[in-house]
């Protein structure tokens, strides 16, 4: 009975020792060899796992017997699989190496803040709109990059215009004005040319958009209070690129675009072409358009050549032309309608631009830059035509020195904008000759692995209101590989124009110029501080989170005020502007499915002569949210909804709160792919819940647009690769 008993105790005790292995790890960053909190192992096959903490160390325990596969990972990185046998003959702690890898790590270079650092490598705090986020977004608008920017946490684009379409950008809530908008870090669309930039720009050329938010003037000079949005054109890469889309709406527009890009030993090129059309489209039956008619066509072809390794040059011409018209949709479709109400917007625009750069060692180069961009446009409603041409330069040469660790960019630059009204009025014309002379220097300083400064300063001259120095700070604390924050801040200016937002909605009507020797220009100071988390939750889901807290301030804005019957004037109060708020930004990936969700809550304020009122057209609180389902390079399905809370209007009154959904789909082959589009599908309209003008239909009285006017829309064609 005894032995019994002893057979049985050391059966038991075996038994039990089969789940009494262990293992000890430290899992690390093979590129720095620094830990990787947060990161995963998990025994294969087996609910065994455990996380890392902030040494990178892992204790799996209770491993079964015989040979086990150890899966080590985290996010951004590569997965890693080794196979051990249990139990082990030594006890010793494993040092496991991940490489940096996958989709969340993939190396975006910035070149808005003319470094050439990834964008995980920047104390700026820069968001991108790249890859397939891009490509997704151009299936849905085709014609303009409005949607592009719009469903982008902190951004709204806001209608200036009901029955034309104008609309402008507003970064954190503040005005359009404000918001600095680049083509590959050219300043084209300022001035008279900024009212219709939003509808003429086609995003199918685009390799990625570069947004920074937060005064950014020291960068580019003025104008970049709010921030900046730098469009980044395509560039030939090693293969031959042919494609072409084809696109049609509901809503009766048309889009054909074509880019091709290919290299002839030093020379390479790339052509982007695209022809764009709509009807008349009243989906409210009110007898006005909500998508006016337009016939738009635009071409951009760019040569560049390298003399030698480390010697560059590109040269490129961009030209648009467009008709745009809208207003009584009986007239526009060729009734006979008596005194009908229209606007007209005729627009030519060419811009020339070329850039060289020689690089003497990897780390040290100098760049030149220069663009002339020539815009005319005429604006008609009944009677009343306001026409004339702007001519824009910006020359600048750059000069980039040091090492990863401590690099200095310093450069001069010249900004030529002047406009010349056509005389066709008794009225005062608004021409003006602005010239800014501007010199900058910026520090990139790599203290060491955990911590990192930018710092600049620009100080620019101005011919109308003098010295502006504008200094600029930015850090970055890399806590560990799951955790980074920034904070930063910096000044700004912007000098004033008749050509904003305001002005633009009365078609510069009766708007007189602005007396330079009683304004002065607008000034800012203003900060962001951000967080970034990723790791994985429940060792399958993917989870990445940014949250941003921002606060801008303006001195002096230059307010237009309808200082008597019909007349307009842009006034200074004594008085400022306050921005502040939230943004957060979450994102999770399950196998083949990924959730997007943005909030955005902005509190802005003006302030005059002492009482302070809620700022127009701003909403306060935003959702973003977008579930994808991706099949790479076979299936893409996308649902969409966006919501916005109610928005204080000009007129006294407060906006309804809506939401808007869209959906998504298209099939990829070889050589083809089909998309279908349904944008809206809720028909969610400002004409469904409140009213877009007052008055008579000949001689409508237009109220803020706050939100959608053209409804449901769906859209689809087809994308042809060769």
């Amino acid at each position: 009975m005894i032995k019994l008993l002893f057979k049985l105790a050391i059966f038991l005790i075996a038994f039990h020792a089969v789940g009494q292995n262990s293992l000890e790890t430290v899992i690390k960053n093979a590129e720095d060899n620094t830990p990787l909190l947060g990161a995963n192992a998990v025994v294969s096959g087996t609910e065994i796992g455990a996380t890392a903490n902030i040494d990178g160390e892992v204790t799996l325990k209770k491993i079964p017997n015989g040979p086990q596969t150890i899966v080590f990972s985290f996010v951004g990185f590569t997965t890693k699989e080794i196979t051990l046998d249990f139990p082990r003959s030594t006890k010793d702690t494993l040092e496991i190496f991940l490489e940096p890898g996958g989709e969340e790590m993939q190396e975006v270079i910035i070149q808005s803040t003319r470094s050439r650092r990834s964008i995980a490598d920047l104390p700026t705090r820069v968001e991108v709109i790249s890859g397939e986020e891009l490509t997704e977004k151009g299936n849905m608008k085709p014609g303009d990059i409005r949607m592009l920017l719009n469903e982008t946490t902190g951004i709204q684009t806001q209608q200036t215009s009901a029955i034309s379409g104008n609309s402008s950008i507003r970064i954190q809530g503040l005005d359009g004005k404000y918001t600095q908008l680049l083509k590959d870090g050219y300043p084209l669309y300022s001035g008279f040319s900024g009212g219709l930039s939003l509808l003429q720009i086609v995003p199918l050329d685009l390799q990625q958009v570069e947004v920074i938010k937060g005064s950014s003037s020291t960068l580019y000079g003025g104008g970049a209070i709010a921030g900046l949005v730098n469009l980044i054109s395509k560039t030939p890469g090693e293969e031959r690129e042919l494609n072409f889309m084809l696109n049609a709406t509901s809503a009766l527009g048309l889009d054909l675009s074509g880019f091709y890009s290919d290299t002839y030993g030093k020379l390479s090129t790339t052509i982007f072409a695209s022809y764009n059309i709509g009807s008349p489209y009243d989906p409210a039956d009110i007898g006005l358009t909500a998508i006016p008619e337009f016939n738009r066509y635009t071409i951009n072809p760019r040569v560049f050549y390298e003399f030698t390794e480390n010697t560059k040059l590109d040269v490129g011409v961009n030209t648009t032309a467009e008709e745009r018209t809208g207003g009584n949709i009986a007239y526009l479709e060729g009734e006979d309608v008596e005194d009908p109400y229209f606007e007209r917007n005729n627009t030519n625009r060419t811009t020339l631009q070329s850039g060289f750069e020689h690089s003497w060692s990897e780390d040290n180069r100098l760049n030149l830059k220069n663009s002339f961009s020539f815009f005319d446009r005429e604006i008609q409603t009944g009677d009343y035509v306001f026409a004339g041409n702007q001519f824009a330069s910006y020359n600048e040469a750059s000069v980039v020195l040091g090492t990863d660790d401590m690099e200095w960019i310093g450069g001069l630059n010249l900004w030529v904008d002047r406009f010349e009204q056509d005389v066709l009025t008794d009225a005062p014309v608004v021409d003006y000759e602005h010239l800014t002379y501007g010199a900058f220097v910026q520090n990139n300083w790599r203290a060491n692995n955990w911590f990192q400064l930018e710092t600049g300063l620009r100080t620019d001259y101005q011919n109308e209101y003098g010295w502006f120095v504008l200094p600029r700070i930015s850090a970055m604390f890399t806590i560990s590989d799951a955790i980074t924050t920034r904070i930063g801040g910096g000044m700004g200016y912007k000098t004033p124009s008749v050509f904003t937002e305001d002005a633009e909605r009365l078609q510069f009507r009766n708007v007189i110029p602005i007396d330079v020797s009683t304004t002065e220009a607008e000034n800012s100071i203003g900060g962001n501080f951000d967080i970034n988390y990723r790791t994985e939750l429940f060792e399958t889901i993917e989870f990445t989170s940014n949250t941003l807290f921002f606060y801008t301030k303006i001195d002096n804005p230059i307010i237009l005020e309808n200082t008597s019957e019909g007349v307009f004037e842009y006034l200074q109060p004594n008085g400022f502007i306050e921005s502040r708020g939230i943004e957060a930004n979450l994102k999770f990936g399950y196998k083949d499915f990924k959730l997007f969700t943005g909030y955005t809550y902005a509190d802005v304020d003006r302030t005059e002569n002492g009482n302070t009122f809620e700022m127009p057209l701003v909403s306060k609180h935003r959702l973003n949210n977008v579930l994808m389902y991706e099949l790479h390079e076979k299936l893409k399905i996308g649902l969409e909804g966006y919501y916005f809370s109610p928005q204080q209007l000009g007129d006294g009154a407060t906006g309804q709160e809506y939401w808007i959904f869209g959906l998504m789909m298209e099939k990829l082959w070889e050589d083809f792919s089909i998309f279908l589009n349904f944008e809206n599908f809720t028909d969610t309209r400002q004409t469904r819940f409140d009213s877009i003008y007052t008055g008579s239909i000949s001689d409508p009285q237009f109220r803020d647009i706050y939100a959608p006017v053209d409804g449901f829309v769906v859209n689809g064609g087809i994308k042809l690769f060769f």
